[in-house]
């Protein structure tokens, strides 16, 4: 017995019966052999960390656009709390933790620069084909990524990283469903903490009953949350919130765009800007796209061609093409 098939017996021993197994993994779109050390969900999250989408995650906005070097939240830290807080919930229930990881850190990879700043830029310059980054997660993961062979991740995987969207459906993994539940718990965790440092925001903007629910810091707010779905969902075959937690934290998200997201489409323009320039230019001379690794539309290559480029990368491209400094747009 090798290591994999070790990890693979101690799955079914220590899993509950609710748990996506390694064993009974629906597989890959391309076969390869088996490891004898990792289970293929272990796989997965490995391909995940050493992929260039991941790693590109280190210098793109979350939701602070930050060029100068301050410390808010990027791309890369939320999908590093996201990971903690839905291993958190998968290891209190019981359930296979490793998938969860796996799903975690890929949710975000097909975010381009400047957060949902470049996600509304993109999907403006083209609203028939449309652009979303759970659909270009899926492009980098299945086609783009290791000079267009993909990662070859398992389905479980895949369809975590579309169905971390509520508006998708119901993810096909418990693991997956975590994730879902996870992201919204981490970005309105870590963006009030933000808000409150960048000055949009003040504790005593913050509605009574939001603090009386969950408490003022960081560690409150997200025990509050992982309390309930953990209480909520143990031993049952789903992940749920009770139906007040729920509501308060999809009240608490309607606050914080209220008072914190929509307060910033007024500084987003810029880089909107920088984003809707660097898409014109290639749509006009396409010949000076790299070479393509997928026979699509010029707008999904365009789209592929900016997703892979950090904030200051995308700034750099701008000023080259253009010899506009983002100061002056």
């Amino acid at each position: 017995m090798n290591l994999r098939e070790i990890q693979e017996r101690r799955e079914k021993e220590m899993l509950c019966e609710f748990a996506t197994l390694s064993t009974k993994t629906l597989g890959r779109e391309h076969e390869c052999e088996m490891c004898d050390m990792r289970t293929e969900f272990q796989r997965d999250r490995d391909r995940i960390i050493h992929s260039k989408g991941f790693r590109m995650l280190k210098d793109k906005t979350q939701v602070f656009i930050s060029i100068n070097g301050e410390s808010y939240r990027t791309r890369l830290t939320h999908t590093l709390e996201v990971s903690q807080v839905a291993r958190s919930i998968a290891n209190a229930l019981d359930l296979n933790e490793t998938l969860t990881e796996a799903i975690a850190l890929a949710h975000d990879i097909g975010h381009p620069p400047f957060g949902h700043a470049g996600e509304r830029a993109l999907n403006d310059m083209n609203k028939k084909e449309g652009f979303n980054h759970y659909n270009q997660g899926l492009r980098m993961a299945k086609y783009l990524e290791r000079e267009g062979k993909g990662l070859n991740l398992t389905k479980e995987v895949l369809d975590g990283i579309y169905k971390h969207s509520f508006k998708n459906g119901e993810a096909i993994t418990l693991e997956g469903t975590i994730v879902r539940f996870a992201d919204k718990i981490a970005y309105v965790n870590h963006d009030i903490e933000d808000a409150l440092k960048e000055g949009i925001l003040k504790m005593e903007d913050i509605p009574e009953k939001f603090i009386k629910a969950f408490g003022k810091t960081p560690s409150e707010r997200i025990s509050y949350f992982v309390k309930d779905i953990v209480k909520s969902s143990m031993g049952k075959s789903e992940v749920i919130m009770s139906d007040e937690v729920f509501n308060t934290l999809f009240e608490l998200r309607e606050f914080m765009f209220e008072h914190v997201y929509t307060k910033l489409y007024k500084r987003e323009h810029r880089v909107e800007n920088v984003l809707v320039q660097i898409y014109n230019y290639y749509k006009k001379f396409p010949e000076e796209l790299p070479n393509p690794y997928t026979n699509d539309s010029i707008h999904k290559r365009i789209c592929d061609y900016i997703c892979y480029m950090t904030d200051r990368q995308a700034l750099n491209k701008f000023k080259e093409l253009f010899l506009v400094d983002i100061n002056n747009v």
